[in-house]
């Protein structure tokens, strides 16, 4: 599994418990929102939203990892775009439920309220619990087929409620985009994995 992980301002400092929580894994995980040290320009949740967007329509990661203070503005940032499936995540259960009934590809994390003595380890603990068994198991196991259902659903009001991607594109503020196209770290993994979708954010940011 292909997990990015996107730290926007706010919670930077908690980058590093972020990481060592996915350690383990084995996943491929690509560290390339916002670390700890002096930026040029700042990532917020407005624009780490984008950047999961992104991502996940260019299909160069299976799940985006981010969050912000309470995690509220990241959620309602990445489902601003089509094909993204934001689950708020606060306790083991809330990833253990996520995964099984929801089998989403976007997490949100609550990185400064509540956060607390221990907080890196509700992260592991959380991870372990949304990566246990395989997404979509069902919860209970007799509601699997009933959840399934309600996911392709989902899926289709997605794409019949969002504009598509592209079309995003052409009306968004251009400082987002260029925002986000200053931040290297990003720009060099899209461009690893699909340059044609980094050119089209390109041709959009000018």
């Amino acid at each position: 599994m292909k997990i990015a992980v996107v730290s926007e301002v706010s919670a930077r400092h908690r980058n590093g418990d972020l990481i060592s929580a996915l350690d383990g894994f084995g996943f491929n995980i690509a560290n390339i929102g916002m670390t700890e040290g002096e930026y040029a320009t700042e990532l917020t949740y407005i624009h780490t939203g984008f950047m999961a967007g992104a991502l996940l329509n260019a299909g160069v990661a299976d799940m985006v990892i981010g969050g912000c203070g309470t995690g509220q503005g990241f959620l309602n940032s990445a489902m601003q775009y089509p094909n993204v499936f934001c689950g708020l995540i606060l306790e083991p259960l809330d990833a253990f439920l996520f995964s099984r009934i929801n089998a989403g590809n976007c997490v949100s994390l609550a990185l400064n309220k509540g956060y607390g003595w221990a907080g890196e380890l509700n992260l592991r603990y959380m991870f372990e619990k949304l990566f246990s068994d395989a997404s979509g198991g069902g919860y209970p196991p007799e509601r699997r087929e009933s959840q399934r259902r309600s996911r392709i659903v989902l899926q289709e009001i997605s794409k019949a409620a969002h504009k598509s991607f592209d079309e995003i594109l052409k009306c968004l503020d251009k400082e987002i985009i260029q925002t986000v196209l200053s931040h290297e770290p990003f720009c060099e993994y899209l461009a690893k994995g699909n340059r044609a979708f980094l050119d089209r954010l390109l041709e959009a940011g000018r």
